[in-house]
Parts: structure tokens; C-alpha cells; sequence
């Protein structure tokens, strides 16, 4: 607690009474799932509507619920978001995040489409990244329809959201599907070796989430145990050995977040690619601090720096 911003205390205390299950084993990940609380309701008007969809999924996978928030052709085309929520790999749902979307399409004009997923370890690698390029491929498809600058479209995600971005991007520009104006990776999940061949400090990674948690995510997502010598071609960002040609990228982690080596690792390696970037690392913060407590001074200016980044990416001319 003593390494703790003052600020987010209160909020470490009750992540703290909520660990994760010992054993993280398939029975506990599906009671977690079913104990969730329910979603928050999305807001009414006037933010931005809802529309819920399902679109073909990448060949070979099956269909992919989204949803579409502010879509609709204005005087002009407008920047989009492909929102990836988090949840390492094995939890969480494309409904915790709907409002937050909502404000995001509110405060940038933009369009936002979050993608849900299938969660591992019932869809592994390359299930996920799947869903999440076929979702990403829909957007830049129908952007005429749904008023959206092909020449400005993001992807931004939490957590293993972080990570599956990360994916994304590179798999983007490696099979030239969409070329993307910049990746929001907000404490982003990248390194399968994190927790497994690679400890960390005992004083990292202790509140919200954990080396067993990100064994045990990896592990499901991969069909694998975590940390082995190799790895599906694409799975994990962290391994990639070219990040050349990537798009502008925001990485922001807690100094306190099992992630923070890994990211700061990856921010290195896209400055050397010659990628524009900006890494921010937030002092006495943990994973997760601006959502559970997001009026403290730090997760303010977080979300500040991200914000930034997004609005020099869109500030280009929007297409004809």
C-alpha cells in the first residue's frame, strides 16, 4: 500500500477482497462468467445509439456479434474506433464497455464498433484475433455506409484488449487488410512469458491481476502451456520480431501493473522501428486504476494522454 498512489487506495482494498479463484482452473473461469454482475445499461439519448449486429466472420469462423455506436453519414466522414474490450483472455463481454464507447463516440464525433469476441480457452488462437479482424474488416468495407473515413480508423483495447489490438494491428498490416491511423494499447496484455519464464517483482502485479491469471490466460488462449520455447506465428505481440510499419501507438501502464516491464519492452522495441510512440507510465497505479477509480488525479491525466494521441491521429482531413 505504501507504493500506492494515496488516491488509489480505497479502490487496491476492494479489488484486494475480490482475488482471483484458487484454482484458475476451466470450472472457476465458467463460475466467473455466470457471477458477473449484470452490464451497465447503455445511455439514452442524447449519446450516441446502439445498434447491435452480426456480421460474417473471417472464412472458416462463424458469424461475429458487434456493436455499431454513432454510425450514420454526416456532412462529413467521420474517424472510427474498433474497441476491444478486456478480461484476459477468458472473461468479460462486449456489454461492461457500451457506455464507455458511447462517450468516446460523443467526445470525438467518431464512430466506435466494439467486437464481441469468443473467449478461450472454448475458442483458442486464432479464434479471437479472428473475430476481431473480421470485425475491423466490416468497418473498412462498409464505411460509406456507415460514414466512416477509411483513412482514419483506430483499434483500441484494455488488458488482454490491449493485447488483442496489438494482434490485430500486426496482422493488419500483414496481410494489407486495413491500414490503421493508430492503436490505443491501454495496459496491454503482450507477453506470454510474463509469470511464467519471466517473474516479476513481489511487489508488482499484486492487485487486479496476477502471474497465475496471466499463466492461466495465455495458456487458454494459446492451447498451450504459457512461456514455451515457441509459439502459434501471431499470437503473442511481445515475440513478433519485425514492428516495422506499424501505426502511430499509445502505450500507457501503472508502475504497479503486472504488465509494466513487458510494455515498456514494446514501446522500445516501436521507437526503434521507427513507429511513433508514446509510452506513459502512470507512478502508484495498478491494472485497471482508471476504471475503478477514475477521478483520482492520475487516472485523469491518463486518460488525458491517451485522449491526446487519439485526437493527432484523427486530425487529418477526412477523405472525399
Amino acid at each position: 500500500m505504501t507504493l500506492l498512489d494515496p488516491e488509489l487506495r480505497d479502490g487496491a482494498k476492494l479489488i484486494l477482497a475480490q482475488p482471483l479463484p484458487d484454482p484458475l482452473d476451466h470450472a472457476a473461469i465458467v463460475a466467473m462468467r455466470k457471477a458477473a454482475p449484470p452490464p451497465p445499461e447503455i445511455l439514452p439519448a442524447p449519446a450516441p445509439a446502439v445498434d447491435f449486429r452480426m456480421i460474417p466472420g473471417s472464412h472458416g469462423h462463424p458469424p461475429v456479434k458487434v456493436a455499431v455506436i454513432g454510425a450514420g453519414r454526416k456532412t462529413e466522414l467521420r474517424p472510427a474506433v474498433l474497441h476491444i474490450h478486456g478480461g484476459g483472455f477468458i472473461v468479460g463481454r462486449m456489454a461492461d464497455t457500451i457506455p464507455a464507447s458511447q462517450q468516446l463516440a460523443q467526445e470525438f464525433d467518431c464512430i466506435v464498433v466494439e467486437v464481441d469476441y469468443r473467449l478461450s480457452p472454448e475458442a483458442r488462437f486464432p479464434g479471437p484475433l479472428e473475430d476481431c479482424h473480421a470485425a475491423l474488416a466490416w468497418v473498412h468495407e462498409n464505411a460509406d455506409d456507415l460514414g466512416v473515413d477509411r483513412a482514419r480508423i483506430a483499434v483500441k483495447g484494455e488488458s488482454a484488449g490491449g493485447g488483442l489490438a496489438a494482434m490485430l494491428a500486426l496482422a493488419a498490416r500483414d496481410r494489407r487488410s486495413v491500414p490503421l491511423c493508430c492503436q490505443i494499447l491501454i495496459y496491454p496484455m503482450l507477453d506470454d512469458r510474463t509469470g511464467s519464464t519471466r517473474r516479476v517483482p513481489d511487489f508488482i502485479g499484486t492487485i487486479g491481476w496476477n502471474e497465475t491469471g496471466n499463466v492461466v490466460g495465455w495458456s487458454s488462449l494459446l492451447g498451450q502451456p504459457a512461456g514455451q520455447t515457441k509459439v502459434p506465428a501471431g499470437a503473442v505481440p511481445a515475440r513478433m520480431p519485425n514492428l516495422e510499419g506499424l501505426p502511430r501507438t499509445f502505450i500507457g501502464v501503472g508502475s504497479l501493473d503486472l504488465f509494466v516491464e513487458e510494455d515498456m519492452i514494446y514501446a522500445q522495441r516501436l521507437v526503434q522501428a521507427g513507429v511513433p510512440t508514446e509510452l506513459l507510465v502512470s507512478p502508484g497505479a495498478f491494472h485497471g486504476f482508471d476504471f475503478v477509480v477514475p477521478d483520482a488525479n492520475v487516472s485523469r491525466a491518463f486518460a488525458s494522454a491517451w485522449k491526446r494521441t487519439l485526437r493527432m491521429a484523427f486530425a487529418r482531413p477526412a477523405a472525399a
